[in-house]
């Protein structure tokens, strides 16, 4: 591990030479890739450098301990053990600093959540879902926007897609893709029976135009009348965008907004985004060994979270992790449960290290 630590103070001291260098600074892309990779280490090289800091001190103590000095003993005996315990910690942290990072957690992500089992109850909960990250993404000062949505009558939701803009937007939400469960009385329910509805939750990383490379010979787009509920706009003109990709048969519909350009920008976002995802799954799916040490494994089909509305619980089963605060969460205040989940992850790529 020492070994790798120098390699990286190397590379953060050369990195550090590159940002200085004003032929580097007239070439901005080369610029913002060096600064952010500077970023990335700079947390790493400050935990090395308080390490080597201790490891000198717990060098001194060391030969104080041969001291005659009863006092000057007793003293070295107390710094040595607080010393040890301090070193034995930034070790562990930054065995975990060192772990692989995934390149996809810095990017903007995209998030679809669909009703499931359950008809209006369903709609209804894929708002609660919506509401619940959107607020999330507030206290984290992510900003969030809609980019397409089906609504109901009732205020639910058949299916919304949402971006999420932000410094390491994917690295807090990649963990919530699966089936997200809710039980709870519906408000039409007289007889007070429980209901057992799902939601689908995607979340894919923000793909840019240079990594999916979309030739528009492949693609057929449709205009078409918006519908939905609301809105005068609604059924008046053709603002409606339909985009198919016919290798894959992709299909994205996005019709929130009146202008037509505006609505083909955000349909094809999306649609890179997802053709980015089948790429990602192709990867994980040649690491499999990788993939399975991880938390969950970003399947849409795996029943990930429980929210039981009667007992105020949320239950996260990859983890094991029940928290009685439903309304909090649902409320935004998710950091609890995904801190959880990283740190579970980061855990099982340890353990898988190790071996």
């Amino acid at each position: 591990m020492i070994e790798r630590l120098k390699a990286v103070e190397e590379k953060y001291i050369q990195l550090e030479e590159q940002s200085a260098d004003i032929n580097l600074i007239n070439d901005m892309n080369e610029y913002k890739k060096v600064m952010k990779e500077l970023k990335n280490l700079i947390p790493i090289i400050e935990k090395y450098r308080l390490y080597k800091k201790y490891a000198e001190e717990f060098s001194d103590i060391k030969e104080m301990l041969s001291s005659s000095d009863p006092d000057m003993k007793a003293m070295a005996e107390e710094e040595y053990t607080i010393l040890n315990d301090s070193i034995a910690n930034i070790k562990e942290e930054l065995k975990v600093m060192l772990l692989p990072r995934d390149p996809d957690d810095d990017k903007n992500v995209i998030v679809e959540i669909r009703a499931g089992a359950g008809g209006e109850e369903a709609a209804l909960f894929c708002n609660s879902l919506f509401r619940m990250y959107s607020m999330y993404a507030e206290r984290k000062r992510f900003k969030s926007e809609i980019l397409n949505a089906n609504q109901t009558e009732l205020g639910g939701y058949k299916e919304i897609c949402f971006s999420i803009e932000g410094d390491g937007a994917f690295s807090r939400f990649k963990f919530e893709s699966g089936v997200h469960r809710v039980q709870r009385v519906p408000d039409t329910e007289s007889s007070g029976r429980i209901h057992t509805s799902t939601v689908t939750v995607a979340v894919l990383p923000e793909a840019e135009d240079i990594e999916v490379d979309l030739n528009e010979s492949d693609l057929d787009i449709d205009t078409f009348r918006a519908s939905g509920a609301g809105g005068q706009h609604v059924n008046k003109t053709e603002s409606a965008i339909r985009v198919t990709h016919r290798p894959s048969g992709l299909v994205v519909e996005c019709q929130d907004e009146r202008s037509q350009h505006k609505n083909r920008d955000r349909a094809m976002k999306i649609l890179r985004s997802r053709l980015y995802e089948i790429e990602r799954e192709k990867l994980a799916a040649s690491t499999a060994s990788e993939r399975k040490s991880q938390v969950g494994t970003g399947d849409r089909s795996e029943r990930i979270r429980t929210y039981n509305y009667p007992q105020g619980r949320v239950s996260d089963h990859r983890i094991g992790l029940t928290l009685y605060k439903i309304e909090e969460i649902l409320n935004g205040d998710c950091d609890e449960v995904i801190d959880a989940l990283i740190t579970a992850d980061q855990a099982k790529r340890l353990a898988g290290n190790d071996q």
